[in-house]
């Protein structure tokens, strides 16, 4: 191997590495975006619509990018997380509606993402129900509180690896090329009320409440672990690698939506499953990597019960975490997963209240799965009043400075803003 090509391979190493080392807060975020709420609409989407609603997943992508990449800025620029800012800069009553907006939105979500967890581990092991919940839940809250963070966001990047199932579905089985190509780049609408309702909730879950809180908090706890969290302004390399990292973690995260609602049209909606009523309905999907196999159901069933725990492993401590910091910063208490526990009770506090809360929904006789796609509605109606805050803060000069979103950001962030209000408003419109 000559000189020069030793020269490129280090380079291209280093390319690589660099890559990966940045890869933090936007990997996480990016991933558990796809948690089991995330994994049931888009399931539930392929199965009843086909190929209908495919083109969301590349839709979605600048408008979801731009949102997170705000949340960012704002969290890096500031050096603080987004209620804090809310509460420095903009009346109560604003910061009251924020933080009872994601508190909502955060507490029914862990309960059906709990929920879910359980119901996959049943369709392998029937364990009651009740004891595998508290099993998860207990977990989750050790997994938390007790491990440091840089050890827990090292587990939590390697978690995401559950969601690469769907891409490998995708290209085991005979594809209609044409028409996905058609369906991926061509937006098709119908405006009925069943189709806006899965609309607003793939809106919703790809585009989530909790992932704007956590993102910016997250990009503080990324400056104060890297030892520059005190230090006044902002890297321009710091805001490059942050970019990266979120437009990274955003693609990936709807790459595997795009395979998700793909593989569920395929292999569900084109045999004549067009309801996902149970685990066992979205396990389906899974079938063509196992069929060659003796107890190929069973084995499709195990894959996706391994997926769901790991991404609900992943998803709910973001879901509590983000509730906490916005509790956290909107009553001015020591927040952060750098923290120990005893520096931080009111921050693990409303970690732990949030994820109890939580279980206990499932206990007030909610179907799982159905739990799951109307919280993604949920969260689509929810993120519409804190994309228009998000949007205003970061493009405050006060705040920002000479960081505030440009004209380009501020277009997508607006256009998000006009797209989701106008699709929950016509969900509501053609309610019956």
């Amino acid at each position: 191997m000559t000189e020069e090509q030793n020269e490129q391979k280090k380079k291209s190493k280093h390319g690589f590495s660099r890559i990966f080392r940045v890869l933090g807060p936007g990997l996480i975020t990016g991933a558990a975006d796809d948690d089991p709420s995330g994994i049931a609409t888009y399931s539930q989407t392929g199965a009843q619509f086909g190929y209908g609603q495919l083109w969301t997943a590349l839709f979605l992508y600048p408008f979801m990018t731009a949102v997170q990449e705000a949340c960012a800025r704002i969290g890096a620029v500031t050096k603080k997380g987004i209620a804090q800012v809310i509460r420095e800069n903009y009346s109560k009553k604003i910061l009251f509606v924020a933080v009872t907006l994601i508190l909502i939105a955060n507490t029914v979500n862990i309960g059906a993402d709990i929920g879910a967890m359980a119901s996959a581990v049943r369709l392998i092991i029937p364990v009651p129900f009740v004891i595998i919940t508290l099993f998860f839940t207990a977990l989750m809250l050790l997994l938390e509180i007790w491990i440091p963070y840089k050890t827990y966001a090292h587990i939590l990047k390697w978690l995401a690896a559950s969601l690469l199932v769907y891409p490998i579905v995708v290209f085991m089985v005979h594809e209609p090329w044409h028409e996905i190509l058609l369906a991926t780049f061509l937006p098709h609408m119908n405006f009925s009320f069943a189709f806006l309702f899965i609309l607003v909730g793939v809106a919703g879950t790809t585009i989530s409440p909790y992932m704007f809180f956590w993102q910016a908090s997250e990009e503080v706890e990324e400056e104060i672990t890297d030892g520059i969290g005190k230090k006044s302004g902002v890297s321009k390399k710091f805001i490059k690698n942050m970019r990266l990292d979120n437009a990274l973690g955003m693609f990936i995260s709807d790459f595997i939506t795009w395979c998700i609602i793909l593989a569920t049209a395929t292999v569900l909606h084109a045999s004549g499953v067009t309801n996902i009523a149970t685990a066992s309905d979205a396990a389906k999907a899974l079938a063509p990597l196992v069929h060659t196999f003796p107890y190929s159901g069973f084995l499709a069933e195990l894959i996706f019960a391994i997926g769901i725990v790991g991404l609900g492993l992943l998803a709910v401590p973001v879901l509590a975490g983000s509730a906490a910091y916005a509790l956290s910063e909107a009553f001015s208490w020591h927040e952060g997963l750098y923290r120990k526990f005893r520096e931080a009770h009111g921050f693990y506090g409303v970690i732990t209240v949030a994820t109890l809360i939580g279980l206990a929904i499932n206990f007030v006789g909610v179907d799982p799965i159905k739990a799951l796609i109307v919280t993604a509605v949920l969260n689509g109606v929810v993120a519409v009043p804190l994309i228009a805050l998000i949007t205003m803060i970061s493009s405050n000069k006060k705040i920002m400075g000479e960081h505030r979103s440009g004209w380009l950001s501020k277009t997508f962030l607006w256009a998000t803003f006009v797209l989701m209000l106008a699709a929950a408003i016509g969900m509501f419109v053609t309610l019956r």
